[in-house]
């Protein structure tokens, strides 16, 4: 499933004292087991007129549009005219009470204006995305989305679709919550690597909960190796490891690991979101399991799974602290043996909780809705363009993908498999300086307990966010 969650805040009074007239507020996904994740659709998307300060709307902006209803997975989302023009993040933390950090605050925040300062942009490199159906205009949303940040178009954005396309259709909840999905990668690693290249791969199978639509995932992604498309692979998508424990999908299990063993050993970097459920995912007939699982393929010990946290950051950008976000998924594998590269850096008191299993997630990045982030979309109808909160893990892998895309500009060579590095990093003198450690907070979610986060790595964020400008030339030295 797509791990994306497009936020409102979820109180209605809030909007009505603002300006808003809102008719309707609704889950844009409760996923096909019935809970409502993370995934919140702005029901009225961001107009201008309440957001400007002197109740001016932008250029562009149509302050009395007819209302756009949509139906998604059998809920009503009704959206209002919006504008090409963002919020400010100042103007929505005094609208709605949380920010809405642009590019240039979250590179601030974790230290990717140290790499971008100095010219490490990533050019020469490819991010390679995959999602299920794509959106039918990435390509305008982005050049919308760069215009309105100041940023540079990436120097290509191809896109490939080797099983074939189907017709979007702006009614159907899957295709339009894939849609979301995909802008969100596609604008969010390029925001952090202006200076790579975009491969977005689709398929015309919506991956959902168990082995449906993952073999033509695989497809793409060997189909990207083969063809060397690039070198950094960004997934945002997962599904309960659990679901796959029968005959069949432990032979999905074996061929997916097989791949990313294989890239890994052909230098390629693979991210993967660690879910948005904390500890708490459904089995098949959406039933919650009364235990803490993990999803796959962020469980995978040849995948870095980015976990996610609440970032507070000033309106410039400054870091100023961060907690885990319940959301954020972690714990223990239930299938995948534990690692060297935790068996050798993680201390006693882990190797107890772990218990010769993988442990989820890596590493983290900034996924609350709360502490969000805008996407601009344009795919409903000429009417609803506009600017969205988004939040969940899925932020985080394109991001770290895009990190890495300006990491192996610096370093002259593909990073690859950064796992072993960020551990060897983590347990020597350099963390404080290379990671911003999360320490508290936790991922219990749906009544059931999960893990608090803890000083050092923890099942919740991993060994925590990047300070980028200081980690990447580390992860070097230590390859070398």
């Amino acid at each position: 499933l797509p791990l994306q969650a497009v936020h409102v805040v979820a109180n209605i009074a809030l909007f009505q004292q603002k300006g808003f007239n809102v008719m309707s507020l609704s889950p844009v996904y409760r996923w096909r087991w019935g809970i409502a994740a993370a995934l919140l659709i702005l029901v009225l998307a961001l107009s201008m007129l309440p957001l400007a300060l002197r109740a001016t709307h932008a250029a562009g902006s149509d302050a009395h549009a007819k209302p756009f209803s949509v139906n998604v997975n059998g809920h009503q989302v009704i959206l209002a005219a919006t504008g090409v023009k963002p919020p400010t993040d100042a103007q929505c933390r005094q609208q709605f009470g949380h920010p809405c950090y642009s590019p240039q605050e979250i590179r601030r925040a974790y230290g990717v204006d140290g790499l971008i300062n100095k010219g490490d942009i990533g050019t020469g490199q490819t991010i390679i995305i995959i999602d299920s159906f794509g959106s039918p205009t990435i390509a305008s949303d982005l050049h919308t989305f760069d215009m309105s940040y100041g940023l540079p178009d990436p120097p290509s954005l191809k896109i490939y679709s080797p099983l074939g396309t189907k017709p979007f259709n702006h009614t159907n909840g899957t295709m339009v919550g894939w849609a979301f999905e995909t802008t969100l990668d596609v604008e969010w690693a390029h925001a952090m690597a202006p200076g790579a290249n975009i491969a977005l791969m689709t398929s015309p199978v919506a991956e959902t909960q168990g082995v449906q639509g993952m073999p033509q995932f695989l497809f793409l992604e060997q189909f990207a190796l083969d063809h060397n498309i690039g070198k950094i692979i960004s997934q945002s998508w997962a599904t309960t490891e659990n679901n796959l424990f029968y005959p069949g999908g432990r032979q999905v299990f074996a061929s997916f690991n097989n791949f990313y063993k294989q890239a890994a050993a052909d230098h390629v970097t693979v991210f993967s979101s660690s879910g948005d459920g904390g500890v708490a995912n459904p089995n098949f007939k959406g039933q919650i399991y009364p235990f803490p699982t993990v999803n796959f393929p962020a469980s995978s010990p040849y995948v870095t799974a980015v976990g996610g946290t609440s970032l507070m950051a000033t309106t410039s950008g400054h870091y100023q602290s961060e907690v885990a976000w319940s959301g954020s998924g972690g714990g223990v594998s239930q299938y995948w043996a534990e690692p060297d590269y935790q068996k050798n850096n993680l201390p006693s008191s882990v190797q107890r909780l772990l218990n010769g299993h993988r442990g989820v997630p890596d590493v983290s990045y900034n996924a609350d809705p709360n502490t969000s982030i805008l996407v601009y979309i344009s795919f409903l109808s000429s009417s609803n363009n506009g600017f969205y909160f988004i939040g969940g893990t899925s932020e985080g892998s394109p991001q770290w993908a895009g990190i890495i895309a300006d990491g192996n500009q610096f370093a002259g060579h593909p990073l690859g498999f950064i796992n072993p590095a960020v551990y060897a990093i983590g347990n020597s003198s350099r963390y404080s300086s290379d990671f911003h450690d999360v320490t508290t907070g936790n991922n219990s979610n749906s009544g059931i307990t999960g893990y608090h986060a803890k000083p050092g790595w923890d099942p919740v964020t991993g060994w925590g966010s990047p300070n980028a400008a200081n980690l990447i030339p580390d992860i070097v030295n230590h390859q070398r």
